[in-house]
């Protein structure tokens, strides 16, 4: 009888596990909290467009070091072909391109600021202001990003400007803008206020003619 109990409880947890096992669902997509697995995550890149006249435009991504786009919208197949009106309307529905794609780690993490947690809506809305983006640009930033940077008390930002950003990722328009200026901001968590980092020299940008501007985030 001893036995028989041992064996029905032995049973009854083996198919207990083997059911609760195969359950669970399995992900295909890095977690947000845990990329430590995966090459940089260049996250939600956002492509604003602003021809001086409404043009019929083809607007292609290339990676000359390798990299695998994973998202977009609108959906990208061997390009983008689009229509964009002066104020940077896409298609008559989008207000930029968007994509988000896995790459070699080939961004630069040698110069950049150290922000607490508290200070980085303010950090932002500057940064982005000083470097060129108009406050619908900011805007969109500031309201997607901020909310998703809570996990650590200060965060190291690296900027990867268009010259860094143009080794990994290229961007290549039929109809070539007067001016483009892209800005990623390579983020990690850290617990330690005493990091001391190089101070990064931002470039020049004029939002002169045919303006193309970018912004993303590297996890």
């Amino acid at each position: 009888m001893k036995k028989l109990f041992v064996f029905l409880t032995i049973f009854v947890i083996t198919i207990i596990f083997a059911f609760s096992s195969g359950c669970k669902k399995q992900s295909t997509e890095p977690l947000d909290s845990d990329t430590t697995h995966y090459p940089p995550y260049t996250r939600k890149p956002n492509i604003y467009i602003y021809p001086t006249s409404r043009c019929s435009l083809s607007v292609k991504l290339e990676f000359p070091s390798g990299g695998t786009i994973i998202k977009s919208i609108p959906q990208y197949l061997d390009g983008w072909y689009i229509k964009v009106d002066p104020t940077g309307k896409i298609n008559d529905e989008y207000d930029y391109l968007f994509y988000e794609c896995v790459n070699p780690d080939l961004y630069q993490h040698t110069a950049g600021w150290l922000v607490s947690r508290d200070s980085l809506s303010t950090f932002f809305s500057s940064n982005l202001l000083k470097s060129g983006f108009n406050v619908r640009e900011k805007n969109d930033f500031i309201e997607y990003w901020i909310p998703k940077l809570v996990e650590y008390p200060y965060y190291i930002i690296y900027p990867q400007f268009s010259e860094d950003i143009e080794k990994i990722i290229r961007l290549k328009f039929s109809i070539v803008p007067d001016n483009v200026f892209r800005l990623f901001y390579a983020i990690k968590g850290t617990y330690s206020p005493n990091i001391n980092l190089q101070v990064p020299v931002s470039p020049k940008f004029e939002r002169n003619g045919f303006v193309v501007v970018e912004w993303g985030v590297v996890m």
